[in-house]
Formats: structure tokens, C-alpha cells, sequence
């Protein structure tokens, strides 16, 4: 019976973490808050949140594997391939300058639920605010993408690395569509800027933690892998389904909410 338990808490945090990963409402506030329901810290329980993190990165290199091997196949004779290759260094770019020397502090100080709360509504607000001085896109697809518009996207991305709460994913579809990109767009350029930020983060933390590891913490890491991973990729089709013809506005009103709601929660817990 513990067993089950354990590994439907893995299953859980898996849920969470392909759900809210690739859409505007930061994974990071969802996971701090359900970890914090159920008890799960530590260094061990830090690694799994790294696997987790490759399943929903490994959902997106799937489901547009047919895109990536065409880029890697192509880069020779085709400016698009390069194109999106520099589109996507460029973007990575700010995070690695400023999100590496600055990482330990942010955790040290900013992981925690109040700032999460206040980050999780500012960013309902500027989706708000963004979508209604929207203007016709000049950037209809994510093979169009300036080199300069990629690198703005990625500085917007720098703000859910100093502000967690405000979400990666918010943060570049934001920049996107202030930038002139269509909804599909920033929504699939944000989708694959995850993929180095992402990546690269989850090495650097799991490097840090798996010497911790033992195989009979695999089935418990395999199922919240697994679940990630296939969450993620249903997620990911449905919003893009949806961004194609309407608007972030329902994210945002989400995000205000849920951030009134943890600030509400953890002021009756004490932590206010």
C-alpha cells in the first residue's frame, strides 16, 4: 500500500509538470505548492523533479522530431535550418548569461510561495495587458523569426528565470506576440526554447544530485517520467489547437486567481 502511494504521488507530480510546463501559468508555482501539499522535499525528491523535467522536454522533441532531424539534415543548403539553429542559440543566449551567475541566489531566495504568489499574478496581468493592444502579427511562423525578434524573446525569457511564478512559457509567448509574432508562433518558439533552458538546467541540477540515487528509486522516477512525458505531448497539441484561434486571456485570469488563492492559503498557514 505505500508503494501505490508513492508512486501515485509520482504520477501526480508528473500530471503537473506536463500539464503546466509549455502553457502561460508557470510549472514552477504548481510544483512548489504541490510539493508543499505533500510533504515532498529534499535532495532526492529534487532530483525527480529534474527527470520529470526531461519527460516533458522529450515530449517536444517528439512531436516535432520531424522538424529537428530536417534542421540537422539540412544545415548546409538550407538558410531556414540555419536559421531557426541561430534563432534558437540566440534566444538560449540571456538566459545563460544571466540566469547561470544568478541561479543559486534566485533559489535561495526567491523559491518560495509569497514571491511565487505576487509573480503568478503579475504575469496575469501583463497577458492581459498584452492582448489587448494586440495588433495584426508581422511574424506569421516560427521559420520567419528575425534573428533580433529571438533574441527578444530570449531577454523576455531572462524574467521567469529571476521571477519564479512568472513562468518561462509566459514569459516568451508574451515577448513573442509583443515582438509581432502570430499566437502559433510563440506559442511553438516557446516550446522550443525549452528545450536548451530546460536541458541544460536539469543536467546542471542533477549532476548536483545523483550520486543520491538507487535503483529502487527507479519504478518511483520511471513513472513520474512516463507521465510527464505523455501529458506533456496531450497538452502541448490541445494549446496549440486553441492559441490558433483564440485568446491567452482565460490563462491569465487563471494565473490571478491562483495566485490570489496561494497567497490566501499560506497567509492562513503562517508563511505570509
Amino acid at each position: 500500500m505505500q508503494e501505490l502511494r508513492v508512486l501515485a504521488k509520482a504520477a501526480l507530480l508528473g500530471i503537473v509538470e506536463g500539464v503546466t510546463e509549455f502553457i502561460p501559468v508557470s510549472s514552477t508555482g504548481h510544483l512548489i505548492l504541490t510539493r508543499d501539499l505533500l510533504g515532498f522535499e529534499g535532495p532526492k525528491e529534487n532530483a525527480f523533479i529534474v527527470i520529470i523535467q526531461f519527460g516533458a522536454i522529450l515530449a517536444v522533441l517528439w512531436l516535432y522530431r520531424g522538424k529537428f532531424l530536417h534542421v540537422l539534415q539540412n544545415l548546409g543548403r538550407d538558410a531556414g535550418a540555419r536559421r531557426l539553429l541561430f534563432n534558437l542559440g540566440l534566444g538560449t543566449l540571456p538566459a545563460v548569461v544571466i540566469g547561470l551567475p544568478t541561479e543559486r541566489w534566485i533559489e535561495a531566495h526567491l523559491f518560495r510561495p509569497i514571491p511565487v504568489a505576487l509573480a503568478f499574478a503579475a504575469g496575469g496581468a501583463a497577458i492581459l495587458w498584452v492582448e489587448a493592444r494586440r495588433r495584426k502579427p508581422a511574424v506569421p511562423g516560427v521559420d520567419e523569426i528575425p534573428l533580433g525578434t529571438a533574441l527578444g524573446v530570449g531577454l523576455f525569457q531572462v524574467l521567469a528565470i529571476v521571477f519564479p511564478g512568472i513562468s518561462r512559457s509566459g514569459a516568451t509567448i508574451v515577448g513573442g506576440l509583443l515582438l509581432g509574432l502570430s499566437r502559433t508562433a510563440a506559442a511553438e518558439f516557446s516550446f522550443f526554447l525549452a528545450i536548451p533552458a530546460l536541458l541544460g538546467a536539469s543536467i546542471v541540477k542533477y549532476r548536483n544530485v545523483e550520486h543520491l540515487l538507487t535503483l529502487q528509486d527507479l519504478p518511483f522516477f520511471a513513472v513520474g517520467f512516463f507521465v510527464s512525458f505523455l501529458s506533456a505531448m496531450i497538452v502541448i497539441r490541445g494549446f496549440l489547437a486553441y492559441v490558433s484561434r483564440r485568446s491567452f486571456a482565460p490563462f491569465a485570469w487563471y494565473r490571478i486567481a491562483f495566485g490570489a488563492l496561494l497567497l490566501f492559503y499560506y497567509w492562513g498557514e503562517g508563511t505570509f
